[in-house]
Formats: structure tokens, sequence, C-alpha cells
């Protein structure tokens, strides 16, 4: 039993980072959207839910079978997930290719549903055998060791869920930053492989110990079907409920904790080891408390649980109250003190009841185990798109959460076995509980009373401010300012083009500065924005927003600016970015790497500049940066801003002319020079421009102060994966 441990925590471990990592790949190829990060999620989940149901019809098929036959079948199964980790990524990259062959032929629905076929092709197999390594390995314990086969599930199941605890953390706070994503993937085939070797030494020492009840049939046994009680109450409906409410609340989470976790991929780690951790320390609780009882999964009653986690599912509203006192600025550490309180209950409980239900259900056979477990991802599956679709844009965070908890509330209420007023003392309790954590909690938007709000299925948006103080939030981060800089993005590489310019593109809106600056110049411009809210609120920025948005030189785009370059045919004079902020949030190198300059180049007509924004990097990751901007464009020139800090990179595949700040005002047009000064600091545009052209400095200085950083690609994003280099070498932060 304790090899089938060793290898479910293994296998826990391996299934985590590749989930990570296929994700990043498909977003990588496909676009950094929400309909698509739901394709792949949904994909996984639906794997586990068809392999965990055939894995259990397998079992009941070959029952008759020895103990080794099944664990030589779960050998091969973590064999197969093995070559998934060396060739599900080369394919997502391959169906990328393939889509983009004439990418002008695709809509929007029709490229997601093309990508979401792929998707499957490639990913569904291998999450199906994931799924099926539950009920194969049961009905190994099921032949030789019988008397632990009425809870095997649940025994696996905490395995397992240490395991993706170990994953999510090894993965996102060591393994990615050091060996990048191809090398993480190699190694978690290998484990797969050593747990091949490992079940397969088992059934070998089970050959050569094995006795008559070992490799007789099982009909009739205590843990064969025929041997099973009814089940008691309504298991499967409350597993798919279970399933729908932990992972609709997650989608609920990432947008209450971000403010004080920051968008980094630590901070989405910590949220996803925190539940794990959790989940894992009920699922081994029950498992204690179910052996002190004599090894039975029947002798707990599930409603007071049910109840209790309806309870604990509004605990968020508390913990991410903006009123308790904290850091000001986002802190990962107490940020996760502050997710570990606030979901760290609610999962324990699901932890609890979840693995109990299973094997409740089950009693250690592997067709019933692999059904339920199976009702259980098909909840997983619909739970996000539920929450971020259709609930959180309706309804925001307090009440999808209160919607999503009032089904486990009244599983638990309807269902209760006792009568009278006992029945009703532990519901009115929680219910009691429920309201006072309503009334005297306050969202993270409370903060801006009289803001401007929008929610859609990507985020939540807040403007608020006043004057030059004005402020862009994005699920609670703030996005950008009202400043000089972000109108020189625009102004500076469209005075320095040799012809004038007929073309602009604009990758990320924020407040639409950069994009009004464009079409100052009088030519058509177009924006790319991946969060549809975000150009609704134009009008709250820029009194003349609204009016701009209804120009016939003006197109916006709600796309990934990625996906976006990829499908288009057009080509521009000048392409402005701005990723969104800080730069080491999490899926921001996919604006920064060489792949994504490969495409953007292929959208610059002749002469055409790019202007790439960073506004201030650690050494490792600005060093990384550079060396991706001088492989990716044979001329680069960097200069600072007109306020000191950041730096704008023109970047060409011919020379950027020499001009003087004279000769840059002077192509301006009397639209375009009335809003260069609109803002200052400086009087005119010759002072405003040479403010700028006296800070150029040489991009191999940025690459000189860390000459032994990674180049900045797909495969190795440094400026997202930074916490072993702070605190080993403590890198530098540069403006």
């Amino acid at each position: 039993m304790n090899i089938f441990f060793i290898c479910f925590f293994l296998s826990g471990f391996c299934s985590l980072v590749y989930q990570v990592i296929w994700l990043r790949v498909a977003m990588a190829g496909f676009g950094v959207t929400t309909p698509l990060v739901s394709i792949v999620l949904s994909v996984f989940m639906a794997g586990l839910a068809l392999g965990s149901w055939a894995g259990g019809r397998l079992a009941h098929r070959f029952e008759s079978q020895p103990a080794a036959f099944f664990i030589r079948l779960y050998a091969g199964i973590e064999l197969a997930i093995g070559v998934s980790g060396l060739v599900v990524a080369p394919l997502l990259r391959y169906g990328h290719t393939l889509l983009s062959v004439q990418p002008a032929a695709w809509g929007s629905s029709g490229f997601y549903l093309a990508s979401a076929a792929w998707i499957a092709l490639v990913m569904l197999p291998f999450c199906a055998a994931m799924g099926a390594t539950f009920p194969v390995a049961m009905a190994g314990i099921r032949a030789a060791f019988r008397k632990e086969s009425p809870r095997s599930f649940s025994y696996l199941y905490v395995a397992n869920v240490l395991g993706a605890m170990t994953g999510t953390v090894g993965s996102a706070f060591v393994m990615i930053e050091v060996m990048g994503f191809a090398r993480s993937l190699i190694v978690a085939a290998l484990a797969n492989a050593a747990i091949a070797m490992l079940a397969f030494a088992l059934s070998r020492s089970l050959d050569s110990a094995a006795g008559p009840s070992q490799s007789s049939p099982l009909a009739g046994t205590a843990a064969s079907p025929k041997a099973l009680p009814a089940s008691h109450g309504p298991v499967l409906p409350l597993l798919f409920t279970t399933g729908l409410a932990s992972l609709a609340m997650e989608v609920v989470w990432t947008r209450q904790f971000v403010p004080f976790l920051g968008p980094v991929v630590y901070a989405f780690a910590a949220m996803l080891a925190v539940y794990l951790a959790a989940t894992a320390i009920g699922s081994r609780l029950y498992r204690w408390r179910s052996t002190r009882g004599g090894g039975s999964a029947s002798g707990f009653a599930w409603q007071p649980l049910a109840i209790l986690a309806a309870c604990c599912a509004l605990l968020p509203l508390v913990t991410a109250d903006p009123r308790l006192p904290g850091p000001e600025d986002a802190d990962l550490l107490t940020g996760a003190l502050r997710v570990a309180l606030g979901i760290g209950p609610f999962c324990g409980i699901l932890g609890f009841l979840t693995p109990m239900l299973v094997d409740r259900w089950s009693r250690g056979d592997p067709d019933r185990a692999g059904r339920a477990y199976a009702v259980n991802a098909i909840g997983c599956i619909l739970g996000p798109l539920v929450a971020g679709f259709l609930l959180l844009p309706a309804l925001g965070q307090r009440w999808t959460l209160i919607l999503l908890a009032l089904p486990l509330f009244g599983f638990g209420l309807v269902f209760s076995p006792a009568n009278g007023v006992r029945r009703l003392k532990l519901p009115l309790a929680a219910l009691a509980a429920g309201v006072l954590l309503i009334v005297f909690t306050r969202d993270f938007e409370t903060l801006y009373p009289d803001a401007v709000i929008r929610r859609d299925y990507t985020a939540t948006v807040i403007a608020d401010g006043e004057g030059m103080d004005k402020m862009l939030l994005t699920n609670g981060t703030g996005m950008t300012l009202l400043t000089p800089i972000t109108k020189m993005m625009a102004h500076l590489p469209l005075a320095f083009r040799d012809s004038p310019p007929r073309r602009a593109l604009i990758l990320c809106f924020g407040m639409g500065t950069s994009f009004r600056s464009a079409l100052s110049w009088g030519i058509p411009v177009t924006v790319v924005e991946l969060v549809p809210s975000v150009p609704k609120v134009f009008g709250f920025f820029h009194a003349d927003g609204d009016q701009l948005l209804r120009s016939p030189r003006a197109t916006v785009v709600i796309d990934d600016a990625r996906r976006f370059l990829e499908r288009t045919r057009d080509t521009y004079d000048v392409i402005v970015i701005d990723p969104p902020p800080p730069v080491q949030a999490a899926g921001s190198s996919l604006l920064y790497s060489t792949e994504f300059y490969s495409v953007l180049a292929r959208r610059l007509r002749p002469g055409g500049i790019l202007q790439q924004w960073l506004p201030g990097a650690e050494l490792t990751a600005g060093s990384a940066f550079a060396q991706a901007l001088r492989s990716s464009f044979p001329y680069v020139r960097t200069f600072r801003s007109v306020e000191g800090w950041g730096f704008h990179f023109l970047c060409s595949a011919q020379p950027v002319p020499s001009r003087s700040a004279a000769e840059l005002a002077s192509r301006l047009p009397p639209a375009a020079l009335k809003d260069l000064l609109e803002w200052g600091p400086h009087p005119t545009a010759e002072g405003q421009f040479q403010a700028v052209l006296n800070t150029e400095m040489p991009l191999e200085r940025m690459i000189d102060n860390a000459p032994g950083a990674p180049m900045l690609t797909d495969d190795r994003p440094v400026n997202e994966y930074y916490l072993l280099r702070r605190l080993l070498h403590g890198d530098r932060f540069v403006q």
C-alpha cells in the first residue's frame, strides 16, 4: 500500500506540472483569453471524467483478473501519461501553426471552435489516462489488499492531492525558473516513467507471492459489487455540486485576492497550493476518523458537513475585506495568509466530504468509484464556465459566492435525517452566521464609492479619481496613469518615420492615451485590448473619449494581442506596445518574448517602427528582455522617458533615422502638437523631444547589467519567475 501512495503522490505532482505548462503553451499559441483558458481547463477535466468512467468499466469487465494484471495495466497507463510530457506541448504548437496558415479566414468563434477541437484531440487521450489511474489502481488494491479496499479511493486521493500541491509549489517556485517549461516537462515525464517501473516491480512481487486469495475471482467477496449496500442520500448530485461550486469559487477567489497578492504567477500558485493543502488535510482527517470508526465510510453524516461548507464558502468575504489591517501594497506572504484563512476551511471540508462520498458510493468497487469521480469532474468542468461567463459579470463577487453556497446549504437542510427543532439548529446557526458575514463585510470595490465599475467575463474594471490623479484598476491592480509618457509612446515613433505614417496599431488600451495621441495624427488607428470593459471607461479619462471611439479612423478590437497579430493580414507603419504592469505580471512575457517579436515583425511595413515600453525591471529580467529585442530586430534605439523613468525602445528592420529634437517637432501635425503639449512637462514640442533624446543609451548596457541572464523566450519567461534569484542573489530593480 505504501508503494501505491508513492505512485499517486508522484502522479499528482506530474499532473499539476502538465496542467500548468500545457495551459501556458496553449495560451502562447491560441491566445491569452478567458474562453481559451476555459477550453484548456475543460478539456483537462473532461479527460479526467472520461478516463475515470472508462477505467471503472474496464476494471469491472476484468474483475476476475489477479492484482498483478491491474498493477501492470496501471504501470502502462502511467508510462503513457509520461509520453504526454514529451509530445503534447509540441503538438499544441503544431496546431497553432496549422490554424495560422490562413488566419484571415477564421472568425473569432470559428477560431475558438477549431482551437478547441485541436486541443481536445491532443490533450484528451492523456487526460483520460490520468483519470483512469484511480479505478485501475483500486482494482489492484481490491485484489491484493481486500481489507483496504472499501476506503481505497480516499487513500489514493490523499496521496494524489498531496502530490498535486507539491507539483504546484515545486513548478512555480523552483522548476520553471531554473529549467524553463520544456525541461520541467521532461522531469515530469521521467517521474511518470519511474512510477511505471515502481508499479511493474510491485506486480512482479505480487506474482511471486501470489496465493489463492489473490488470483481467484472476486465475485461474492466483501468488496464485490454484489455485497455493496444501497447508497444513502443523493451522493452523485452532491458530488456534482461540490465539483461545480469549488471550481466556480476558484474563479471568484482569483478576483477577490489578487489585489492582496499581486497579479503574479506566485499569487495564483499560492492560491492553488492553499486549496490543495486544505483539501489534503481534510482528506487525511477523514482517513483518520474512518480508521478510528472501524474503517466504515458510512459512519459519518454528510448533511452537517454540507451546511458547514456553505457557511465557510462565505469566509472570503471576511478575509478579502479591504478594511482588515495589512501592507498597503500587495504582499505575497500576508496575501497568502488571507487566502488560507478565507478558503482553507471550505476546502478542508470538501477534502473530507469528497472522498467520503466516493468511498460510501463505491465501497472499493472501481466501477462505481470511477463513475462517482467522473460526476465530480463534470461539475468541475461547468463551474468555471458558470462563474466566469454568467454569474460574475451579472452579480459580482459577493452575490456569486452566495449563490454558489446555496445549493450546499439546501442539500444539507433538505436531506437532514433529524426531526423538529434539532433538525433546524445547525441550519439556523449557519444561516445566521452567513447573514452576519454578508451584512458586516465589504468588497474591494467599496474603496471606490464614486468610481465607474464595469464587469465582464475577464475582469472587474474600476475607473476612479479626479483630474490628473485618475486611475484605472483591473481586478484590483493599477494599470496606468495619466502621464505624458503614454503620449510619447505614440508620438516618438510616428515622428521618427522617414515617410508620413499611414496606419498605426496600439496593443493594450489602458486609459486610451496612446490611442488618442495616435489618432491626433489624422491616420487610421487600430487598438487591441484583452478586457472588454476597459474601452468602455475611455470617456472617464478623456472628455473626448466617446467621440473618438465613434471616429471612422478608430478601430477597437477585443482580443489577445498576439492572437490578433497571428490572424490579421494588415500591416502598420508604427506599432505601440505598453504591456500591463507590473513587468513580472503573470502571462506578460508573452508580450516580451522572441516568439512574439517574430510574429510582430511580419506586421510592420518596410521602414516600420515598433515602440516597446518597459517601465523598469530587475537587472536579470531587463537583460533577458534586451537580448530578445536584439535577436529579433537588427536596429534598436533605447531612450528613457520624458519623466526620467522607464524605457522607450524603438525597433525596426531598417536603421531608425537620427533626427534632432527640432526635426521631430517639425513633423507633428497641428492636432498632434496640441496633444503632445497638453500635459507638459516642457512648454514646447522641441523641449519634450530633447528631454528624451538626451537620455539615449546603448542596448548593450542593459544586457551587460546581467550578462549571464538567459534570453526571454516563451520557454524561459525570466521576468515572471524571479523568486529564487531575489532570495539567493538579491537581484536589483532598476527603473
